[in-house]
């Protein structure tokens, strides 16, 4: 779900990032979503139609919430990212909250995850 302005999000992200508990790129993020490991997807929002289709098909089967957002490779300082995930329930739901303040009828919730 495309959450409004990117800003709060892009510093959420970038905040998980710095904590080392983001993972991005194709491979990393799959696994960590395949492996119950993420809490919260973030596509960019620039990527093809296809990209978002499978990627949202992805989360959608490991029941993990996913977000757009305008420049992922940017809010984790890896211009080529395209694809990125939060581990940890906290910076997930500091994430989820700066979607929901910016868009008062986002749906995101954490799907049970503990």
């Amino acid at each position: 779900m495309s959450c409004g302005s990117d800003e709060k999000l892009c510093s959420a992200l970038g905040f998980a990032m710095k904590a080392g508990r983001v993972k991005s790129g194709e491979t990393a993020v799959e696994k960590a979503l395949k492996g119950g490991k993420a809490y919260v997807a973030v596509i960019d929002s620039g990527a093809s139609d296809n990209t978002k289709k499978r990627w949202t098909d992805i989360c959608k089967n490991a029941g993990v919430p996913v977000l757009f957002c305008g420049d992922v490779g940017r809010a984790i300082g890896r211009e080529a990212h395209m694809v990125a995930c939060i581990t940890d329930k906290g910076f997930a739901q500091m994430a989820l909250r700066a979607c929901k303040e910016n868009d008062p009828n986002f749906g995101g919730e954490m799907y049970g995850k503990e």
